[in-house]
């Protein structure tokens, strides 16, 4: 017998319908002797119309009283799963975050758990109970109500996987698992049986968008077994844990990641001096603008080129700070690129097989398609290109890597 945290969202309890679909799945588990912890969102698109509801009375609703208006979504799945669970003659109790006492900060709106009493969870569980706990919220040391975010509930599963010390904490989504890229552009992706923390984050980062980046960060740094599934189609998910897989031809790289919400930006002719780095980006994080790949050239000149990307919809604050700052330094020139992508390659293997960059390099190059930006790390290479040649980079480079599923 293992003890189980699963995760069902908005999609999946979406109706009446699917929520009783979602109660047979939950009691089959039950019925195979496994302890049973269900953690939901709110129906698919319930908390959209509770944020509109609230905009029509503020433009800028007071944090406190949107999280206790959000908040009831999940109240109302939790309840409908509990019922269903009990019409079938498996044994289950709702809790909010509050009831379960998952202590969080006071962020409203963006709040960080900090502790979960699991008591009453425990209690439950010995009685033979499913319980069934509402995602995405919990509750201040003063009683007030809180949300973790869009998508908090994968964060809330993850945090009382860790708090139980789950076997397993199970994901279940519209997808069957993690696959070598989005089966949308190549068609002959691969779902992974396996993919370590480190390649799920760096996935997640990049623009894979099974899973929320903070619940894998959480997995990892609890170390709680993470697998996510489909909610309505049988099979083995993928698996998402700390171990490496050792198998002697495991491959170097595991996915391939892209994401077209880029834009670059370029500040020519800067003077070379201790601090121009912080003069020019300074100002850009200060307007809470997030930096992503950087390049600075030293020229012959003694001036710097310094090139950066942002997300594409921060194009045009980036590009009025940045000419103002070019101003004051007297700066050459500033351009912009508002059509480029991003595309990596991740593999906790890379660390030990060589020549995996010049492998990238030449599929790129064999296309015709230009690099404009490298960055990398110990587990990734990422590359700026024109938009235009993402979904040729990505195929050429799924090909180039091995990643193909097998035709039969």
């Amino acid at each position: 017998m293992s003890l189980i945290v699963q995760k069902f969202g908005g999609t999946s309890v979406g109706t009446v319908a699917r929520i009783e679909a979602v109660a047979e799945k939950v009691a089959a588990f039950r019925a195979q002797g496994h302890d049973i912890v269900v953690a939901v969102s709110a129906m698919s698109g319930e908390t959209n119309r509770l944020i509109a509801l609230a905009n029509e009375i503020e433009e800028q609703p007071t944090p406190r009283e949107l999280d206790v208006l959000v908040s009831t979504g999940e109240q109302v799945t939790i309840a409908l799963l509990s019922m269903a669970l009990n019409k079938r003659g498996c044994p289950a109790r709702s809790y909010t975050g509050s009831q379960v006492r998952i202590l969080t900060d006071s962020a409203h709106n963006k709040a960080r758990i900090k502790e979960i009493d699991e008591a009453n969870i425990r209690t439950d569980l010995k009685a033979g109970r499913v319980v069934v706990v509402a995602g995405f919220q919990g509750a201040d040391e003063h009683g007030n109500i809180t949300t973790l975010g869009r998508g908090g509930s994968d964060t809330t599963a993850v945090a009382l996987a860790a708090a139980l010390k789950a076997d397993e904490c199970q994901i279940y989504t519209d997808v069957d698992g993690v696959y070598t890229t989005d089966p949308r552009v190549v068609s002959c992706a691969r779902r992974l049986d396996h993919i370590t923390f480190e390649e799920m984050l760096e996935m997640a980062s990049l623009g894979s968008k099974v899973l929320q980046i903070r619940s894998v960060e959480f997995a990892g740094k609890y170390n709680v077994p993470l697998r996510v599934l489909h909610s309505f189609q049988d099979g083995p998910g993928t698996l998402i844990s700390l171990e490496e897989d050792t198998k002697m031809e495991a491959p170097a790289v595991s996915g391939i990641a892209f994401t077209r919400d880029e834009a670059k930006l370029t500040i020519l002719g800067v003077p070379d001096h201790p601090g121009v780095a912080y003069q020019v980006l300074g100002p850009v994080s200060e307007a809470n603008i997030e930096v992503d790949v950087i390049v600075q050239n030293v020229g012959a000149d003694n001036t710097n080129d310094i090139t950066f990307t942002v997300s594409r919809g921060d194009l045009a604050r980036t590009e009025a700070i940045l000419r103002n700052t070019a101003e004051k330094l007297g700066a050459r020139e500033v351009v912009t690129d508002g059509k480029i992508a991003k595309v990596s390659i991740v593999g906790v293997g890379m660390r030990s097989h060589a020549g995996i960059a010049s492998i990238m390099f030449k599929a790129l190059a064999d296309d015709n398609i230009n690099i404009q930006l490298i960055t990398t790390s110990e587990i990734k290479i990422s590359v700026v290109i024109d938009e235009k040649f993402l979904e040729l980079a990505v195929r050429s480079l799924h090909t180039a890597f091995g990643l193909d599923a097998e035709t039969p």
